[in-house]
């Protein structure tokens, strides 16, 4: 009966006396792994615009439904998202729409502070998503 009680007391004393194992956050940040899956971002082609065909893919595979498409046909016959839309509150980060894009279009970053002041802010269009994309290089 008292065996336990002395292990447990090991483990207190152990701790007591190793160093901290908390951050002071946002001073101080830990590593993320490489393989995060932290906010979303376009890819973009030489000429700014984002690289997604609008194939749907990404909408389909979506468990929480949190992508929103609407595909334009241009007059050579392409496809592309006129309205694109990501809801950052509905999302879970699987990452399933980064793995079945086929143009490799939509990536997910290591940046994992996700910030805004209401709803709205948390929800990006295509212009907000490319512009994570020069956010994402900034951090790296």
């Amino acid at each position: 009966m008292i065996w336990p009680l002395i292990k447990g007391l090991g483990v207190t004393i152990r701790r007591f006396f190793s160093g901290p194992v908390t951050v002071q956050y946002p001073e101080e940040r830990r590593s993320v792994s490489p393989r995060w899956r932290g906010i979303h971002y376009f890819e973009a082609t030489e000429d700014g615009d984002t690289r997604c065909v609008a194939c749907g893919l990404c909408v389909a595979i979506c468990p929480p439904k949190a992508i929103r498409l609407v595909a334009v046909e241009r007059e050579d016959g392409s496809r592309y998202p006129e309205i694109y839309e990501l809801d950052a509150i509905r999302c879970i980060y699987c990452g399933l729409c980064e793995e079945v894009c086929p143009v490799d279009a939509i990536k997910l970053s290591r940046i994992y502070n996700v910030v805004g002041s209401s709803r709205s802010e948390l929800k990006w269009d295509k212009k907000r998503l490319l512009e994570r994309r020069l956010e994402k290089e900034a951090v790296g």
